[in-house]
């Protein structure tokens, strides 16, 4: 009778024995994602990222300074025509 009370503790230990071993397992692979994790982070940014970006940088700037360009001449162009609505309205003076 005294083996029979043991029985289910003992299944009670494997089981938690083996729960110990999967969380110690578990805590192994999370340390090594951490320091995986780590490593890539503390290396600066992925070079391709650097170069995508340099890359939209300079898209940018070459679209900014067409634009820049476009507006001079869209000022240049009402310049004038304010300036010949001005002779105009003299003339008729």
């Amino acid at each position: 009778m005294s083996k029979e009370p043991t029985r289910p503790s003992d299944s009670l230990v494997q089981q938690l024995l083996a729960e110990r071993r999967e969380l110690k397992v578990a805590v192994e692979r999370l340390k090594i994602e951490l320091a995986d994790a780590s490593a890539n982070s503390s290396g600066g940014p992925d070079p391709r990222v650097k170069e995508m970006l340099e890359d939209q940088l300079a898209s940018v700037r070459a679209e900014a300074t067409g634009l820049r360009e476009e507006r001079d001449s869209l000022r240049a162009g009402i310049k004038r025509a304010l300036d010949q609505v001005a002779e105009d309205e003299a003339e008729e003076e």
